[in-house]
């Protein structure tokens, strides 16, 4: 890795959570340059704009979920498990967040928008991914007769997803986590119920 890799690596890592936490509008250049400690030119010298930093910010926070839940949910063998730890991995998320300033994908879509295109593309981007992996952990279970085999599998993914995210939203905007811990009591309970085949 050269140089300047490795700089637009250390700005990278310390603007995701500027950008996580206090949005693309939030995070001024100042700011990186704060956390960086680097002078406005070493950041225009490596990258052509806020713009640029914010969307790479993004893919380095929400590739650092992916990696997080991804180690544990491989370490899984069924289906009905790697789901479990899915959903286990969201309890208490908003307490202690395993990525700076909570759910990336969550900020990013909510500060995205209409307002910046290019953000909402990535999270548009990742929303897919994420729904697509819980569609594949779906089939798993079903190959293995752990599930219905007449499970709509993306219907239900996009379920499970919903109240995943909307129970993070939910649980920062009251500053209560029991909602979305409850929301995922109430997922583990329809899945170990109406799943059966």
């Amino acid at each position: 890795m050269t140089k300047s890799e490795k700089t637009k690596e250390y700005i990278i890592a310390k603007a995701a959570p500027l950008f996580n936490k206090k949005g693309y509008a939030g995070t001024s250049m100042s700011d990186i340059m704060k956390a960086t400690g680097l002078a406005k030119g070493g950041l225009y010298g490596n990258f052509e704009s806020k713009d640029e930093i914010a969307a790479l910010a993004f893919e380095y926070s929400y590739n650092q979920l992916k990696e997080d839940i991804g180690q544990k949910v491989q370490a899984r063998k069924t289906g009905i498990e790697k789901l479990v730890t899915i959903l286990q991995y969201y309890k208490n998320y908003t307490v202690s967040p395993p990525i700076d300033g909570g759910c990336p994908l969550m900020n990013t879509a909510v500060d995205a928008d209409d307002a910046y295109p290019f953000l909402k593309k990535k999270a548009r981007q990742a929303l897919q991914e994420m729904v697509g992996s819980l569609q594949h952990v779906l089939k798993l279970g079903i190959q293995e007769g752990s599930f219905r085999s007449d499970l709509n599998v993306k219907k239900e993914a996009e379920l499970i997803f919903a109240q995943i995210e909307g129970g993070i939203m939910m649980a920062k905007v009251l500053d209560d986590v029991t909602v979305l811990n409850r929301l995922i009591d109430n997922l583990k309970y329809r899945i170990e119920t109406e799943y059966k085949p």
